[in-house]
């Protein structure tokens, strides 16, 4: 080893940033381990079935640092580079990257199924960040095996909630590709899946992010503590601790009350009331900060207290796979159906709509397959569970599993399960897989079209033998299933380009069904006062300046797009039940012609200029001014003012001092 900066000598090579004791120390435990510096590299990767249990071991893990690498890889596409995620002992879990780089690593065994912990790999900034649970870089020569030295590492640990390490992310590329930089794009990496962790796992509980600055809640920078039912501190993140200055069972003696200097009544009320705008608070240290609240269990309590999912926090990486496996939806009954999910329902005027149901009517009880293609949001699941309910099978179990969200190393495990024992970690009972969980009733395979194409030879074979085999067993199944496809793709062009199989596409379009976009239909009105009736019983009603803002608007997302925006503008109305314009989402304007967006003249509407006329006083006077103009303006409609004024609803309330109503 040499101690170098990085730079280029007179030659042109790359130096190896300064060797420091870590790596030292790195490579003498390498040497106890008893490698050699010139060994070649080994391969001796698992097996797919154990690589699979891995995967199901920490799949979710897996689900939510997915889309970060997803995120991270566009960042640092075409610079010769991978990005790895490992589990807690440094088995690689995933891997993508450029192809080019991808081969090159494959010669070093760099790819799922191999493990890099530092006594299989010697020093390298997966096995080290592991060894040092700290983030970690090893550049070229410090490599313990020479064949890893044209290789640059970036690795950070992944810890749970409270505090054990779960895996590690590592971004590798060539050495001559190194910059600085890349670690910063790690470590903020982590901390975005450590942070997603932090939610999913307390989900049920009261949430309260914060920070000292409020525009920074949101961000990777943001606190996030979790509250007991009696206000009683929870867990908190590693953002929350190092602003309070206290670990997290220093953390666990406070209340809200102590740490924040807010009452739970309070957080309460906001979070029920989803307030955005940050509240004033004060830590322990007499530090000034803003926090915002929020939690699910809001939507199913009106008053006061609530019932919390849990009651203690988990004590080690174990427990914490229970309970975020515990925390799972459960499997959609047909009870849990959304409010258009039966044919009854569905048919609401259209043409196009009654002419879908007349036929799907006809094969609910056949032995059918049913692909249903239309764009996203169009309702192809409500039609799903519309068939469902009209068929023999409507007591039977209705599973829906959305090929585009699982990761594609865990859809074997997710469609197939595995069998008790099969691997250490694995949950007690084993898991039962969505094929089996649906016998005797429905299997919803959504966006089938983004289903890896191993994955589909194997549900080929579940559907032509009627049978399946768990994980870990080579005992069969036999399977009773309707099966029920849906796609926004085209799968005939998928075919062309060889991305999707065409024994499976005629083996699921038994009845293909193209469902219209929601602009394409003429039933509108209709639909939206069944799913108000649906989803909110009683008297709704909406005002015509919004009926007709309704009409011109492009709909984009389609059934699930309308069901939000009346979800939204249901909770902004509140007791009235009355739905006017500003109780419409912001971006809500944003698909309607410009035309159809200005307020009714019942008075003339002043310009920008006019609104932002000059006044005598402080500058937050001049701001207050032009805001109540605005506000003025516009008949007290926030979003309106604030697109005229060109400013967030947050900074509108932050200006004003008030919170949202």
């Amino acid at each position: 080893m040499h101690e170098h900066a990085v730079g280029q000598n007179a030659s042109g090579t790359i130096h190896a940033p300064l060797v420091g004791m870590q790596i030292q120390e790195s490579w003498r435990r390498s040497s106890r381990f008893g490698l050699r510096k010139d060994e070649s590299p080994e391969f001796d990767p698992a097996g797919m079935t154990d690589l699979s249990l891995a995967r199901e071991q920490n799949r979710e893990l897996m689900a939510h640092a997915a889309p970060v690498m997803e995120t991270l890889h566009d960042q640092i596409i075409d610079t010769e580079s991978m990005i790895v995620l490992t589990d807690a002992a440094g088995l690689i879990l995933h891997a993508l990257g450029d192809d080019p780089f991808l081969q090159k690593a494959d010669k070093v065994a760099l790819r799922p199924g191999v493990s890099w912990s530092e006594a299989r790999k010697g020093t390298n900034a997966i096995g080290t960040a592991i060894a040092e649970n700290s983030p970690v870089l090893v550049h070229a020569d410090q490599h313990f095996l020479q064949a890893n030295s044209f290789l640059t590492c970036s690795a950070s640990p992944i810890h749970a909630p409270t505090g054990e390490l779960l895996g590690v992310l590592d971004v590798t590329g060539d050495y001559r590709g190194y910059h600085k930089h890349t670690m910063g794009l790690v470590r903020m990496s982590t901390t975005m899946i450590e942070n997603a962790l932090f939610r999913r796992l307390y989900h049920p509980q009261l949430l309260v992010a914060f920070h000292t600055r409020p525009e920074f809640i949101g961000t990777l920078m943001e606190g996030l503590i979790a509250f007991e039912a009696d206000g009683r501190v929870l867990s908190a993140n590693a953002a929350a601790c190092f602003q309070a200055g206290m670990s997290v069972s220093a953390m666990r003696t406070h209340t809200a009350q102590s740490l924040l200097q807010m009452s739970l009544n309070e957080l309460l009320s906001a979070a029920r009331r989803g307030v955005s705008a940050p509240m004033n608070g004060m830590l322990p240290t007499g530090v000034k900060m803003f926090a915002v609240a929020s939690g699910e269990f809001i939507v199913r309590r009106s008053m006061g207290a609530f019932e919390a999912g849990h009651s203690t926090a988990p004590s080690n990486v174990s427990a914490i796979r229970e309970r975020l496996h515990t925390n799972e939806p459960a499997l959609s009954p047909a009870s849990d159906a959304p409010p258009l999910a039966n044919f009854d329902a569905l048919c609401t005027g259209d043409a196009q709509i009654a002419s879908i149901v007349q036929r799907l009517r006809r094969v609910a009880d056949a032995d059918v397959c049913v692909l249903l293609e239309g764009e996203t949001g169009s309702g192809k699941e409500w039609f799903a569970r519309a068939l469902h309910a009209a068929s023999n099978r409507a007591s039977k179990p209705f599973v829906a599993v959305n090929c585009a969200s699982i990761p594609e190393g865990l859809i074997e495990s997710e469609l197939f399960g595995y069998e008790e024992g099969a691997f250490t970690g694995a949950r007690r009972r084993g898991q039962v897989g969505k094929v089996l969980a649906a016998n005797g009733g429905t299997l919803f395979l959504d966006e089938i079209g983004d289903m890896p194409l191993a994955m589909q030879a194997r549900l080929l074979r579940v559907l032509q033998e009627r049978s399946v085999n768990p994980l870990g067993t080579t005992r069969s199944m036999p399977v009773d299933i309707k099966v029920i496809g849906a796609t926004h793709r085209k799968l005939r062009t998928l075919i062309t380009e060889q991305r999707f199989r065409d024994d499976l596409y005629y083996r699921l379009n038994g009845l293909t069904v193209r469902l219209p976009a929601l602009r394409e239909r003429t039933d509108l009105d209709v639909v939206i006062a069944r799913i108000l009736e649906g989803t909110a019983p009683g008297a709704w009603r909406i005002a015509a300046p919004v009926q007709e803002l309704f009409r011109q608007h492009r709909w984009p997302g389609n059934l699930r797009q309308l069901t939000n925006v009346l979800r939204t503008a249901r909770a902004l109305a509140g007791e009235s039940r009355l739905i006017d314009r500003e109780h419409l989402p912001d971006d809500f304007f944003d698909d309607i012609a410009p035309e159809f967006c200005v307020v009714p003249p019942s008075n003339a509407v002043p310009s920008v200029e006019a609104i932002a006329a000059p006044v005598s006083g402080s500058l937050q006077d001049v701001e207050r001014n032009a805001i109540e103009r605005a506000l003025a303006a516009h008949q007290g409609n926030v979003s309106a003012a604030c697109r005229v004024l060109g400013i967030s609803r947050n900074t509108f309330y932050r200006r004003m001092k008030v919170e949202p109503q």
